[in-house]
């Protein structure tokens, strides 16, 4: 959809951008180093992973099912962190979680592209209670993107 392209294209670009950033980071920056939520930036790419994959099945639900939705929340009440220890993105191979969040967001820009327009205004309430459209949601993800990519930045740039 036209009014998304803008951020698709941020998106693709970031991703472009980053994957031989990420794939020349030394094991030790990658494993050791920990942002203020206490993740290392290997947990801090699975969670973007998660948040891909989550996203996609958010915005699938929310064009044929009744809305507003609720789904089991991810990203509140901890369990964002759940789903990094439960997968222990911590000790998988480096390049498959470089690869899962390259090609989990180039998809997500695919699904994002075929959105049934008429389904923007329908809505999923987050754990937290608040109404979400299917609008706001896709536009925030970009900006949700390049967060984690700002915080894996900071600890790359540590000494």
């Amino acid at each position: 959809m036209e009014e998304f392209e803008v951020n698709n294209i941020s998106l693709l670009s970031l991703i472009e951008k980053w994957e031989p950033k990420l794939q020349a980071l030394p094991e030790n920056v990658i494993t050791h180093r920990k942002n203020s939520q206490s993740r290392t930036i290997r947990q801090i790419l699975g969670h973007m992973v998660d948040s891909a994959s989550n996203n996609t099945h958010r915005i699938i639900h929310l064009q044929y099912r009744a809305s507003p939705l609720i789904f089991p929340d991810y990203a509140n009440v901890g369990n964002n962190d759940r789903w990094i220890a439960i997968q222990n993105y911590q000790t998988e191979d480096w390049n498959n979680v470089i690869q899962l969040w390259k090609y989990t967001n180039i998809h997500i820009v695919h699904v994002i592209r075929n959105v049934n327009p008429d389904k923007l205004g329908n809505e999923w309430i987050s754990a937290l209670g608040d109404k979400v459209s299917l609008k706001d949601m896709i536009m925030d993800y970009l900006h949700h993107f390049e967060l984690h990519l700002s915080e894996i930045d900071e600890l790359i740039s540590q000494n």
